[in-house]
């Protein structure tokens, strides 16, 4: 039996966040596997009410974890490393990492009391990890978040480049610039590159990307011009742009402080691992509410709306005993995440009700992103001349598009989804499986499938509300003939301008006295006629059918 090289996407392919991919070598069905990233997207209100994070199902992995030799983490992004302690006890394999990650990641699985020894750090490239079949070096490139790194991966069939998250940045600020030289030798080493898995966010972006060291001089401008306590609030990860914040606002005269816990955390593992330097001083949050208003500045969590972060919570009314006023100013140096605007928009709107002047970063002035905008994309296709690639990272419009630029330029391309599995050992990528993918809830302190039914039912709910109806049968298997009804989420009165529960029960009452002896005797028959009248009659009176708890009380003979 011949050897293949595969590819699968289990998240991240066809959606923004909640990456994790698989590559495979070896026999069909034996190959030996290694996983890229394992991260986390978030829930919503509109369709995953209560839910914390979401994560890609295991299903897959699970059942061939004999077949797997590691995980490999390309940077410390919650969508690339955030599932990591939730899932790793469903694999039990060597986690490897660079240093700034691996600190994150350690800290992942401590929290949830598994072994911190499985994470593994490693040095970038020359440094080599063998997995199985794989070499795998770490290569720095530049992106939003220190330490960041594609992956350079070895195979009998020939080499992969798995980018990551990355943009050509130059001059980063902190973590490690793109390096075009270190590119170029690892396109022209011997056998080149076969495949390119790539970054597609900003594939429809037309202009070159920016700099991160092009924003220090607007931040210190705008810093400067504001009159009372500044705050400002950008991802944690972000660590460059964080100390490019809290540099304006020492240069202004202001006192600094880190609100949110997030914000605090990246800071100071920054710090431990070397990859952030000369950080300004920060105050706590006692100090600031103590020193005048134009001496402080904030840097807060919470960017994305996120209820619970200091952003929102500030928003609200209060945070650690720090409250906005009139005339304060608030800005958004980030990038809103697509599903994310009503929360902002939330957020600035409740500045703006209380008097806070708000400034975003929508015109580029205060932000610029950490993916590589299409010009950027078709720079590097040129410099490690792939032959082929399999756009990845991106809704499919993102990948179709990516895709279309490859094929263009004459480079072998396909578009692979979440659950496709692609054959790479020719000259053409080809399509040849599916494997069955789904996603994973963290709802509350629980894992659980987004098919058990719990959201489904949770949603029903929000839409159609709840009834619950007691039924109590006697010893001689009568019922009596009144039921209770409780509505929940239900308007009190209907069209007929009665009680809704009254109508209920009217109606319960009169099917209880005439219900025949096998109906009463069975449990599950008497459980579906009670719960279709109940439907019944709320759909009469406000138009909607709830959902119905009915629970049957039968008194011991």
């Amino acid at each position: 039996m011949s050897d293949r090289l595969i590819y699968l996407p289990l998240g991240g392919a066809g959606e923004i966040g909640m990456n994790a991919y698989v590559y495979g070598y070896g026999p069909k069905g034996k190959e030996r596997l290694i996983v890229v990233d394992l991260g986390v997207t978030f829930g919503d209100m509109d369709t995953t009410p209560g839910v914390d994070l979401i994560m890609a199902d295991t299903a897959w992995l699970q059942a061939n974890r004999k077949r797997i030799e590691a995980i490999f983490i390309t940077h410390a992004h919650e969508d690339h490393v955030g599932a990591l302690g939730l899932l790793w006890d469903r694999l039990e394999v060597p986690v490897h990492c660079r240093k700034f990650t691996g600190t994150l990641a350690r800290m992942k699985m401590e929290e949830r009391g598994l072994p911190t020894d499985a994470v593994k750090i490693h040095e970038p490239r020359p440094n080599v990890i063998d997995a199985g079949p794989f070499k795998v070096q770490f290569v720095p490139i530049s992106h939003s978040i220190p330490e960041s790194s594609a992956l350079l991966i070895d195979t009998p069939a020939g080499r992969i480049v798995h980018t990551g998250d990355f943009k050509l940045d130059g001059t980063p600020g902190v973590g490690e610039p793109f390096d075009p030289k270190l590119w170029h030798d690892i396109a022209h080493e011997e056998g080149g590159v076969k495949v390119l898995t790539c970054d597609s966010t900003n594939v429809f972006s037309p202009h070159p990307g920016r700099s991160e060291a092009l924003l220090a001089n607007p931040l210190l401008d705008f810093v400067m011009a504001q009159p009372n306590m500044v705050v400002a609030t950008t991802f944690a990860s972000n660590v460059a742009r964080v100390k490019t914040l809290a540099d304006a606002g020492v240069a202004a005269g202001r006192k600094i402080c880190l609100l949110g816990r997030s914000m605090r955390r990246m800071v100071q593992v920054s710090q431990e691992t070397g990859v952030l330097g000369d950080f300004p001083n920060t105050i706590s949050p006692e100090e600031a509410a103590d020193l005048p208003r134009e001496k402080v500045m904030l840097i807060v969590t919470g960017s994305q709306g996120e209820r619970r972060a200091a952003t929102a919570q500030l928003a609200r009314g209060s945070y650690l005993g720090i409250r906005l006023k009139e005339g304060d100013s608030f800005l958004f140096s980030s990038r809103v995440i697509p599903g994310n605007e009503r929360g902002v928009i939330r957020n600035m709107n409740q500045f703006s009700e209380i008097g806070v002047d708000v400034y975003d970063a929508d015109d580029g002035t205060y932000h610029v992103s950490g993916h590589a905008n299409r010009p950027d994309l078709e720079a590097v296709h040129d410099l490690l001349k792939p032959q082929m690639l399999i756009p990845m990272h991106g809704e499919h419009m993102h990948l179709r598009e990516h895709a279309e630029i490859a094929r263009d330029k004459g480079i072998a391309s396909v578009i692979a989804t979440n659950g496709s599995v692609v054959d790479l050992t020719g000259a053409q990528p080809q399509l040849v499986d599916e494997v069955e993918t789904g996603r994973i809830y963290l709802d509350g302190n629980v894992l659980i499938g987004a098919m058990d039914g719990v959201i489904r039912d949770r949603i029903r709910m929000a839409l159609n509300g709840h009834a619950m109806v007691s039924v109590i049968v006697d010893e001689n298997d009568n019922p009596f003939p009144d039921a209770w009804v409780e509505p929940m989420g239900l308007p009190e009165r209907g069209r007929s301008n009665q009680p809704v529960a009254q109508q209920v029960e009217a109606e319960l009452s009169e099917f209880l006295e005439r219900a025949d002896a096998k109906t009463v005797a069975d449990d599950q028959k008497l459980e579906d006629a009670v719960r279709k009248i109940t439907r019944q009659v709320t759909m009469e009176e406000v138009g909607k059918k709830p959902e119905v708890t009915v629970i049957i009380s039968r008194l011991a003979p």
